[in-house]
């Protein structure tokens, strides 16, 4: 049986001009920010909705830091069923990762304090997770508590691991597996999946992926106070407790949905409303005075931009509780506008001059930092084939010309091809000019995008490649290659002349 879809309702019917939607959408463009997906819901009911091509509604989308929130949901209602306290000590409820010599800050640090991101770190203690040892929460543990916790709220994605580490050890089990029946299934997400450490354990901070009406539904749940059909599936003081200010993290008095305030792995924001919010733009911003919830995902590089737009043109049309008179012209608008979002292709022609004497020939790269070892295209009426070489060997992926063509393909992991995975990728390419060649690679169930460039010239390649979003350069690589048969022919000429 498939899932129950959230009921649909026009703008007007619920009290929000259709204009103001689409406002937020035009100042969204003009800002050149890139959405992915929008969802926004008003008295319940979705009034507007959308996907830019390659993406779709039934797609699942990494969240990143959305995730926290959910490991959030899961702590409360592991209090609520008693299985542990806000004020138990974390080396109590860890004791097998725990260090051999406590310090008194570390002894200090309660449930508490990881939910509310003031652990005494006076840093991120990501970091520890990258070191060669597989159980991170011995690593996160045997990091030093700078500070006395409860003071500073330090942002720490490896105080959620800890959480969903702590979870599993009381549960037994994984933490979607915990959630699957007491929130997952009632609000009929199905396919989520979560990334695991090395031991198995989710990671908690990052690594949820769910569609984008599953996370409408999640905003939603809280904007009604944990209840949904009828059932508490959240408690209600744990609903509350989640967007109260448990820790200041800057002046709530600017202008800036930074400095509202922290609630248990929630942010607060301005006019009232708090929001689950992931790395690039996953948001799902839930506005009580409103009665509203706006969802979405993207590949933000400004993420406060689009928070403020929304703000700027949604919320005064949010602001009429009762329904509006129903203005056909404005729906018809705004729908197609919605009908029409996609990702643009990569500018320029579907041919060019060149294409026939670069077409097929296998380019031997430069020593690059991502460890891309060749390139090779191969150019047809309707398509192009790259495919792009490592130590692993080749990895083609079909680009459309002015559309996407949807595959499998080895996409980079951290930027470097010396370790890949297997995604769902769409490509498209186009001649920037004669001898430029671009195709974009929409891992399209994630925010990433490869962009890759080949300028040609003779028997020359130059390789730029480069990401949307990154979390560090956005910039991966650029190295040049050679053709092999232009090697061989001057091998060839080389033997002869001796």
């Amino acid at each position: 049986m498939p899932p129950t879809p959230l009921p649909r309702s026009t703008p007007e019917a619920q009290g929000v001009p259709s204009r103001a939607i689409r406002d937020f959408l035009s100042a969204v463009a003009a800002g050149g920010q890139e959405l992915h997906s929008i969802m926004l819901l008003r008295h319940g009911h979705v009034i507007a909705e959308g996907w830019w091509t390659p993406f779709a509604p039934t797609l699942r989308h990494e969240l990143f830091s959305v995730s926290k929130s959910f490991t959030a949901t899961a702590v409360g209602i592991a209090i609520n069923e008693g299985l542990l306290g806000l004020d138990d000590r974390v080396v109590a409820l860890l004791p097998d990762d725990a260090p051999a010599e406590v310090s008194d800050n570390l002894l200090a640090m309660r449930v508490r304090h990881l939910l509310a991101m003031n652990t005494g770190h006076a840093e991120d203690t990501l970091g520890a997770l990258h070191s060669p040892e597989r159980n991170w929460a011995r690593a996160i543990l045997r990091r030093p508590v700078e500070n006395p916790p409860g003071g500073a709220f330090v942002y720490n994605t490896g105080a959620t691991y800890l959480l969903s580490a702590i979870l599993q050890r009381l549960t037994g089990q994984r933490l979607l597996d915990y959630l699957t029946p007491r929130l997952l299934q009632p609000l009929d997400i199905e396919d989520a999946s979560w990334e695991v450490c090395p031991r198995g354990i989710d990671v908690g901070g990052w690594g949820l992926a769910i569609t984008t009406e599953d996370l409408a539904k999640f905003g939603q749940l809280y904007l009604q106070r944990g209840q949904w059909n009828g059932s508490q599936l959240v408690p209600t003081v744990w609903a509350d407790a989640v967007h109260e200010r448990q820790v200041s993290n800057g002046d709530p008095r600017e202008d800036d949905d930074w400095t509202q305030g922290y609630g248990y792995q929630f942010w607060l924001c301005r006019h009232g409303a708090y929001r689950a919010d992931g790395a690039f733009g996953q948001l799902a911003i839930v506005m009580p005075e409103q009665d509203a919830v706006l969802a979405l995902t993207s590949a933000l590089s400004d993420t406060a931009a689009v928070v403020t737009a929304a703000w700027d043109h949604l919320l005064a049309g949010l602001s009429t509780r009762g329904p509006l008179p129903e203005n056909p012209a404005e729906h018809s608008e705004l729908g197609a506008a919605l009908a029409g979002l996609a990702i643009a292709h990569p500018a320029g022609s579907s041919v060019s001059p060149m294409a026939a004497s670069v077409s097929g020939r296998d380019y031997d790269l430069a020593r690059n930092v991502a460890h891309l070892e060749g390139v090779r295209v191969v150019f047809a009426a309707d398509r192009v084939e790259l495919t792009l070489r490592d130590e692993t060997g080749e990895h083609r992926i079909d680009c459309g010309l002015g559309a996407w063509i949807t595959g499998t393909a080895a996409v980079p992991e951290a930027g470097s091809f010396r370790r890949t995975r297997r995604a769902a990728v769409a490509a498209s390419g186009a001649w920037a000019d004669e001898s430029t060649f671009v195709a974009r690679l929409q891992v399209y169930e994630t925010p990433i995008a490869l962009l890759v460039e080949l300028v040609f010239s003779a028997d020359e390649v130059t390789v730029r490649l480069s990401q949307n979003v990154s979390f560090g350069p956005t910039e991966l690589a650029r190295s040049v290659g050679v053709a092999r048969d232009s090697r061989h022919a001057a091998a060839t000429e080389a033997r002869r002349a001796e």
